[in-house]
């Protein structure tokens, strides 16, 4: 039977992996991103079960009209994909403007969205939300502090909305990629996937980075019944990213040998 989810920053690299995996599978998908044109590209080349649109996560009438769009196109909604990211990031010395819009679009969107469509989740028959978290909410970096804080909110967000939506049946869980190949990466890289890889292998035991599409299978299991009894959960595709401490797996015991006197 023919499910309906709302995507967000559904036509970004990882958005749009989520939207097709969907699609494919014989899903309706609203397509919402602050790019209008790759939305309704996306929307064209997957056909009529695909319905994209223009929205900026920081607007609420744009919010409403992606829940408006599942009830009146496709007559209900049984999930919602968190995706929207604003990488924007100085730091901690980032202004009070610059921590405004990351946590509006990081964090604040999302939440509003999920809010605004409860009423419509609550009767579908397996009513779940995932919001992307990031492997960077659980470790400090130097030179980051919008991002990874948050995305921290996000995934506390989760278990405040799983506690609060389980009387509806509504599971929320998020996921937490690691390095993956998106634009971000794409453009310091200079396009060299393999370089990013080689990279990323330092800090992946898996030994590389990730594909979008992997994302977008734990994206869809956990949307799916085979996950009916997960919530509150944050599921890492990471490739071991988050087992490593700071010495990033290697050994440095023999660090501590100090080298023969000379005496």
């Amino acid at each position: 039977m023919p499910c309906t989810y709302i995507v967000s920053g559904g036509a970004s690299r990882l958005g749009a992996a989520v939207v097709r995996r969907l699609h494919s599978a014989g899903h309706n998908i609203v397509v919402g991103d602050l790019d209008e044109g790759a939305a309704l590209a996306l929307s064209e080349e997957l056909g009529e079960r695909c319905f994209g649109a223009a929205c900026d996560v920081g607007e609420d009438l744009h919010l409403e009209q992606l829940v408006r769009v599942a009830r009146d196109r496709f007559e209900g909604l049984d999930g919602i994909v968190n995706n929207a990211v604003t990488y924007i990031d100085n730091g901690i010395f980032s202004s009070r403007e610059e921590w405004h819009r990351a946590f509006n679009v990081n964090v604040f969107g999302g939440a509003r969205l999920v809010a605004e469509a409860v009423p419509l989740l609550a009767r579908s028959l397996n009513p779940a939300v995932v919001n992307v978290a990031s492997i960077a909410a659980k470790m400090a970096q130097k030179g980051r502090a919008l991002y990874p804080v948050a995305k921290a909110a996000i995934m506390h967000l989760t278990r405040m909305q799983a506690v609060e939506l389980a009387e509806h049946k509504i599971r929320v869980n998020s996921v937490s990629p690691a390095w993956t190949w998106s634009r971000p990466i794409e453009q310091a890289s200079g396009g060299d996937r393999q370089h990013a890889d080689e990279v990323g292998a330092t800090l992946h035991p898996l030994g590389r980075i990730a594909d979008a599409e992997e994302v977008a299978d734990a994206v869809v299991f956990l949307l799916s019944p085979q996950a009916s009894f997960i919530t509150g959960t944050d599921l890492g595709v990471d490739g071991g990213h988050a087992i490593l401490g700071p010495d990033a797996g290697i050994p440095r015991q023999g660090a501590l040998a100090k080298p023969p006197s000379d005496d």
